[in-house]
C-alpha cells in the first residue's frame, strides 16, 4: 500500500525523523491560507500523487507547469495550486497517461546546502533490509543506478538491531559528511531504518534528503510503500489509503480476495497460484502475445471468485481473449469447471476462451466442460494453451 508524501511526513515526524512544516490543500484558496500560516516567505507547492519524479513532471497539455513549484508570494502559491489541482501530471513513473492531482502539499522552505538520496528496500538475496545512499540527491535514482551505479552506497542491517554506528560512519565518509552534519546523520539514519522495520515497509525513499546551512539533516521527501501482508499489524495505516490513486479493477479484485494487477496487453490470464501466473504470462510472451493482467484466484477458488474474476477481466476493453490455466490441488478441477460453467451463465463470455486444466479430478473436470454449452477452446498443456490464445486474439 502506498501513501502520499504529506501522510508519510507525518509518520516521519511521529518517529523522530526531522521534516519541515507543511499543510495539505485541496483548493488554491486553501493553499494560500497554508502559505500564510507557514510564515508567508518561501514555500514549495507539491503535487500529491502516488508516483515519483514530480519535480521534473509536467501537467498534460501544459508542459510549463511542473509538479513541484517554489513560490515567494501568495499570488505565486495560488497560481501554482490552480495549475496543478484537478490537472493530470505526467512523470517518469506515471506513464504517458499520468495521474490526476487532487491535493497539493504546501511546505515551508529551508536553506539547502546539499541534496542527497536515501532509500531502504528489502534485499531478498541477503534476507535483510538495505539502506542505500547517494550524493546524487534530487535526481531519478533509476538514472543514477543505470549510468553511475558506483555512486550508490549500500549498508545491510539486521532488523532486530537496526543500523549501527560504524555503518553510519562508513556512509558519512563515502558521502563526504563531516562535523555537525555527521552527528545529525548519526541520529537520522538509524531513525529512518527503525521506521522501515517498525512499519513493515517494502520501500522508504527520501529524494532529496537535504543537509541545511546549519548542518541539520531533513527529509524533504517521503515516498513510502507498506507490505500489504503486514497491514493487519497496522490497522491505523488503512485510514491513509487513497483509493482514487489506485487502479479501480485492482481495488475491486482485492475486495473479493483476488490478486490482480492490470497490464498493457490484450490476453487476460486467470490462474490459481502466483508462480503459475508468472509462468503463464511468460509463455504468452514467448509465443508472441501480451498479457493484459496478472490474476490469481488462489488455491481455494470458488464459483463466486471465478465469476467475479471474469467480470473484472471482461471489464477491461483491451482484453480480447482469456486464458484459464488451472492446476487442481486444493481447488479440484471439477470445482473450477463448475465455476466456469456458472460464470458463463452469469457473465457471458464475449471473447475467445482457452481453458487448460491439470491436476486433481482433471478428467472429470474436462468432461463437465465438454458436456456443457460453454464455448471454450480446450488445451492439453500450457504451451498448447498459449499458442491457442495467441492465435485466437490474432
Amino acid at each position: 500500500m502506498k501513501i502520499h508524501e504529506y501522510q508519510g511526513k507525518e509518520l516521519f515526524r511521529q518517529a523522530g525523523v526531522p521534516v519541515l512544516e507543511g499543510i495539505v490543500a485541496t483548493t488554491p484558496e486553501d493553499a494560500v491560507t497554508a502559505y500564510e500560516k507557514l510564515g508567508g516567505v518561501i514555500a514549495v507547492v507539491k503535487s500529491q500523487i502516488h508516483a515519483g519524479g514530480r519535480g521534473k513532471g509536467t501537467v498534460l497539455d501544459n508542459p510549463d507547469q511542473k509538479g513541484v513549484v517554489v513560490c515567494k508570494s501568495a499570488d505565486e502559491v495560488h497560481a501554482a495550486a490552480a495549475g496543478l489541482l484537478g490537472k493530470t501530471l505526467v512523470t517518469i513513473q506515471t506513464g504517458p497517461e499520468g495521474k490526476t492531482v487532487n491535493k497539493v502539499f504546501v511546505e515551508a522552505g529551508c536553506d539547502i546546502a546539499r541534496e542527497l538520496y536515501l532509500g531502504i528496500v528489502l534485499d531478498r538475496a541477503s534476507s535483510q533490509p538495505v539502506l542505500m545512499a547517494s550524493t546524487e540527491g534530487g535526481v531519478e535514482i533509476e538514472k543514477v543506478a543505470e549510468e553511475t551505479p558506483e555512486l550508490i552506497f549500500k549498508e545491510h542491517f539486521d532488523p532486530a538491531i537496526g543500523l549501527e554506528g560504524f555503518q553510519v560512519r562508513k556512509l558519512c565518509k563515502k558521502l563526504g559528511i563531516t562535523g555537525t552534519a555527521a552527528k545529525a546523520a548519526a541520529r537520522f539514519m538509524p531513525a529512518i531504518c527503525r521506521f522501515f522495520v517498525d512499519y513493515d515497509c517494502s520501500l522508504t525513499e527520501i529524494n532529496p534528503l537535504v543537509i541545511t546551512g546549519d548542518d541539520q539533516m531533513i527529509a524533504l521527501d517521503a515516498k513510502i510503500t507498506f507490505d500489504g501482508n503486514a497491514l493487519f499489524r497496522h490497522k491505523n495505516l488503512l485510514e491513509l489509503r487513497d483509493l482514487s490513486e489506485e487502479e479501480p479493477s485492482e481495488v475491486r479484485a482485492s475486495e473479493s480476495g483476488l490478486s490482480y494487477v492490470k497490464l498493457e496487453g490484450n490476453i487476460g490470464c486467470l490462474v490459481n497460484g502466483a508462480g503459475l501466473a508468472m509462468s503463464t504470462m511468460d509463455i504468452i510472451k514467448y509465443h508472441g502475445g501480451q498479457p493484459a493482467n496478472f490474476l490469481d484466484v488462489g488455491g481455494g477458488a470458488n464459483a463466486a471468485q471465478v465469476t467475479e474474476a471474469f467480470r473484472i477481466l471482461l471489464s477491461d476493453p483491451n482484453c480480447k481473449g482469456v486464458l484459464v490455466n488451472i492446476f487442481g490441488g486444493i481447488a479440484r478441477c471439477t470445482t473450477i469447471a463448475a465455476a466456469l460453467i456458472e460464470a458463463s451463465q452469469t457473465v457471458g463470455f464475449t471473447v475467445p476462451l482457452v481453458v487448460r486444466l491439470e491436476g486433481t479430478e482433471v478428467e472429470e473436470g474436462r468432461k463437465m466442460l465438454a458436456d456443457s454449452d460453454v464455448d471454450i477452446i480446450s488445451a492439453t498443456d500450457i504451451t498448447d494453451a498459449a499458442k491457442k490464445i495467441v492465435a485466437a486474439v490474432g
